[in-house]
């Protein structure tokens, strides 16, 4: 379970680039809850999911995952508990490094290491078996560097790795937006099958439409650092794409609106 309460980060605070990223986000996701997060450009979607990560603190607020409050964590310290995809499907990996030694460092994520445990045999195996399960043949090339492979081969292989040892939560950043489509669909597909096979909390960040009315349990909207909606239940199930762009048109006018009343009060000064 994760629980944030009144988050609010404010980036180059008191200065003309001044961005108030986060402003008093309140969000509660039950254990095994798929929620899918949309949003415009600057909306703090990926902000969220950096809190939520570690990548920065807090300026206020509190975030609590398996009962545990991680606000005051570092990133390296809350990695114990999170497992996270990015963007970019370079991130998280040593592209120098084999597939399997990649793999090795996953499967003993948060715990000692020393010499001798990394690549047994009983790891070499269990590897075979799950990448096999990807059905793009990399079982047969573990000694491969994971550099050397498609965005959308390594963003698979991420995947599995960032679910190895079942995280408390799963991040998944815009996972597949740098992919050509098919490598999109077979990602978004396997991320499905895994998420559902192992019942993760999990927190998407997209911006596709058809992704978000087809995949999880939850849509949250966010829009200037805050939810401005949250659909669940029976209403997300009937939700369609043309639902969400109307949403999405809402907020434009609405922000049209505003933008015109704070004019027409500029110009009563003036």
């Amino acid at each position: 379970m994760l629980e944030t309460t009144k988050i609010r980060k404010t980036f180059n605070a008191n200065t003309v680039n001044e961005v108030r990223a986060l402003q008093g986000v309140d969000l509660t996701i039950d254990e095994g809850s798929f929620v899918v997060v949309l949003g415009m450009n600057g909306s703090g979607k990926s902000t969220l999911l950096n809190a939520i990560a570690g990548s920065f603190r807090v300026d206020e607020g509190q975030i609590v995952l398996d009962g545990r409050n991680v606000t005051k964590w570092p990133e390296h310290k809350r990695a114990r508990l999170i497992g996270r995809v990015f963007q970019n499907p370079f991130s998280g990996t040593a592209p120098e490094m084999s597939i399997a030694e990649n793999f090795a460092m996953a499967a003993h994520r948060g715990k000692i290491r020393g010499l001798g445990w990394a690549l047994s045999s009983e790891l070499m195996q269990s590897l075979r078996d799950r990448i096999a399960s990807l059905k793009m043949g990399l079982e047969d090339r573990l000694d491969n560097a994971i550099g050397s492979l498609s965005g959308g081969q390594r963003q698979a292989l991420t995947l599995l790795m960032a679910t190895w040892l079942r995280p408390s939560l799963l991040l998944l950043d815009e996972h597949t937006a740098a992919l050509d489509p098919k490598s999109a669909d077979q990602v978004i597909t396997l991320s499905d099958e895994v998420i559902q096979r192992d019942q993760l909390t999990t927190l998407m960040v997209t911006h596709s439409m058809q992704q978000a009315v087809s995949l999880g349990d939850r849509i949250i909207m966010m829009h200037r650092g805050q939810i401005v909606h949250d659909f669940r239940g029976a209403e997300k199930k009937r939700l369609r794409t043309e639902d969400l762009l109307d949403r999405f048109e809402e907020i434009r006018r609405r922000e049209q609106l505003d933008e015109s009343a704070a004019q027409m009060l500029c110009d009563l000064y003036i």
